[in-house]
């Protein structure tokens, strides 16, 4: 797998279990294909804003999904529907970032601002921007190395960087 290779292929749906083996919560995370060039086509994730998606699809980054394909989903409900987006970004590759993702990243959150629906940037990997962190992780908002690559997702359009100064760890 190269380095603009998804290792998501399909929209899958995940649930969060209850203590019962039948039980989950009342609400469930879907996963897309990466954003890379080769990766998920943003027509395919409006689609899932919208509730079109099934879930076991498999992300085609050539072709999007039409609605004769029997993962399209003709009459979404609102369980169907999209009510959260979370991109989640590596922080030791923000400033990799190719100027054709952000474009996607753009038209996405657009998209979901028409739509209403909320937004947030969780930013992964922060242990891999500097050693102190493994070392102290209660400082890891006052490490310049890791403020200057939180600071890169404030180039994606529309995402104000707000940092807290504590970090909860629950293990």
């Amino acid at each position: 797998m190269g380095a603009d290779d998804s290792f998501t292929q399909k929209y899958t749906t995940y649930r969060v279990q209850k203590e019962g083996p039948k039980s989950s919560y009342p609400f469930v995370f879907n996963d897309i294909m990466g954003l890379e060039i080769k990766g998920v086509l943003v027509d395919d994730i409006k689609l899932a804003l919208r509730g079109h998606v099934k879930n076991n699809y498999t992300f085609n980054p050539v072709s999007k999904l039409s609605e004769k394909d029997p993962f399209y989903n003709k009459s979404p409900t609102d369980n169907d529907k999209v009510h959260a987006l979370v991109c989640v970004v590596p922080a030791n590759t923000v400033a990799d970032i190719k100027d054709e993702v952000v474009q996607k990243i753009r038209e996405i959150r657009m998209e979901a601002s028409d739509l209403g629906i909320p937004q947030l940037a969780i930013i992964t990997k922060i242990d891999e921007v500097c050693s102190d962190i493994k070392e102290d992780l209660k400082n890891v908002y006052k490490l310049k190395a890791v403020k200057a690559k939180v600071c890169l997702t404030g180039n994606f359009p529309g995402i104000t960087v707000k940092l807290t100064y504590t970090v909860r760890m629950f293990l």
